[in-house]
């Protein structure tokens, strides 16, 4: 679990989220919206410790982020950012066992989990080959592989954090990235995920946080959310909402 308490923070100099309160709750998929600029990434390096905010404070679990150890932090709170780039000829197998760095669960167990992890982010196949050569979308998935088998045994615990993870997948990939996630969710993390794609927010988010001008703007279930004149408003675009024919939340149409 994260919770955020009156959480500010700027980006070389210029003022980009003012006094954001929420909870990520064990368990849940949150998605977080808003139009380029809203402050959705500053918001993850806030959340992952890489940015220290203005004021206000994250807390992991019971304790204020920056009071947790390195390591120990690193075996609860993996992130997955925008870009992840390796300039080392690693095969892909080596990549997802970089996300057991932090543990020391034993060589064994190690591998089973990476196998595990490799398998959900659907690059077994590419076990043996070198990083790389593999396209944007496959690194992409490796990397999806790293950080789920760093938190793959965490519990209640653990959190994951992914910035616009379905950005390079092509649509059955961008499915099994959110699937993954809830999934995760599942097995007791807290999961939170910066997305454009609304109607991937839709189907699978247990509630939406939506930012506008570094605002928080609306929180809660997709539904109460993700609303015609809310989009319209922040999005700036006219959309209509109606019920998804085969699933029970909200279908965004342009």
């Amino acid at each position: 679990m994260i919770g955020v308490e009156g959480l500010s923070c700027s980006r070389g100099g210029r003022p980009v989220l003012a006094g954001l309160s929420f909870d990520l709750r064990a368990g849940e998929v949150m998605a977080v919206l808003g139009t380029n600029g809203a402050g959705k990434s500053t918001l993850l390096a806030a959340l992952s410790g890489e940015l220290r905010p203005d004021s206000g404070r994250v807390k992991l679990g019971a304790r204020v982020l920056d009071d947790w150890p390195a390591l120990e932090r690193a075996r609860c709170l993996a992130v997955l950012p925008q870009q992840s780039e390796l300039v080392f000829p690693f095969r892909v197998e080596e990549v997802v066992a970089l996300g057991r760095m932090p543990h020391a669960a034993g060589a064994q167990q190690d591998r089973f989990i990476c196998a595990q992890a490799m398998a959900a982010a659907d690059v077994s196949h590419l076990a043996r080959r070198s990083y790389l050569t593999l396209s944007g979308g496959e690194r992409q998935r490796a990397h999806l592989g790293r950080v789920l088998a760093q938190v793959w045994d965490a519990g209640e615990q653990g959190c994951l954090l992914l910035d616009e993870p379905t950005a390079s997948l092509d649509l059955a990939h961008q499915q099994l990235i959110m699937q993954q996630a809830r999934a995760m969710a599942a097995k007791g993390l807290s999961v939170l995920v910066v997305l454009h794609d609304l109607n991937l927010a839709a189907a699978f988010a247990d509630r939406v946080l939506l930012l506008h001008q570094g605002q928080l703007d609306a929180l809660g279930e997709p539904w109460e959310v993700l609303e015609a004149e809310r989009i319209g408003r922040v999005f700036g675009v006219s959309v209509q909402v109606q019920r998804h024919p085969l699933q029970d939340c909200p279908m965004i149409i342009l």
